[in-house]
């Protein structure tokens, strides 16, 4: 009866129109969202220092005496907001820091340095590597306060250095982050601060160059808003 039908059309003819099917354009995958307001804590260790301590007497380098390699324990608290760009996320973060990142010797001197606190300012830019992993640079500065001090009558004669001081220095460190729920993510990063030189003295003539630098390996929690 089709049969039929068809060929009845075409004698008079008719030709049946042939419906296409829609093309239908790929639906790109879907990136989380990582927009918005953030706090967090950490833990690290620091490692790695080098600050060579070495006495001046009135302007004269005497020579150096030891090194100070800062290491130890650190925790922190952190605050920052991200912006998102499809798979770019990018956004400033502050954090203050402490904990027991120190060093000492004694020989002929003793000698003692530690790492009080640290506020810094950090900017970081990322790429979603898929929709719940974000991997990101960090540069920033960091302003921090050590105790120091060098004392002891050894072959460069007597020294009688104990100061506190701060100083500004610049940090910069890699990092990944994965979300483990909406609004709660897992953080690993490593970080090098160096915090330049600075000249510490006695009063009675006789100063070391203090020069703290080290790295730190963090790991952490964001909760996002």
């Amino acid at each position: 009866m089709t049969a039929a039908l068809t060929l009845s059309a075409q004698a008079a003819g008719y030709s049946i129109p042939v419906v296409e099917s829609p093309v239908i354009a790929p639906v790109p995958a879907p990136v989380g969202d990582w927009q918005g307001a953030y706090v967090g804590a950490m833990i690290g260790y620091a490692f790695g220092g080098d600050d060579t301590v070495a006495l001046h007497r009135d302007g004269v380098a005497s020579g150096p005496i030891d090194k100070f390699k800062l290491a130890g324990p650190n925790a922190g608290l952190r605050a920052g907001y991200t912006w998102q760009r499809q798979n770019w996320v990018f956004g400033p973060e502050l954090a203050v820091e402490g904990g027991n990142v120190k060093d000492d010797f004694s020989d002929e001197y003793e000698g003692s340095t530690k790492l009080k606190n640290a506020f810094a300012l950090r900017f970081k830019t990322g790429y979603l590597v898929n929709d719940l992993t974000l991997v990101y640079g960090i540069v920033g500065a960091s302003r921090a306060k050590f105790d120091y001090s060098v004392t002891g009558d050894g072959f460069f004669g007597p020294a009688n250095i104990d100061d506190s001081f701060s100083r500004t220095g610049y940090i910069v460190g890699l990092g990944v982050e994965r979300k483990l729920t909406d609004s709660l993510s897992l953080t690993g990063e490593y970080e090098y601060a160096n915090y330049g030189k600075d000249h510490l003295n006695d009063g009675a003539g006789v100063s070391t160059p203090a020069t703290p630098k080290f790295s730190n390996i963090k790991i952490g929690l964001n909760y996002r808003f």
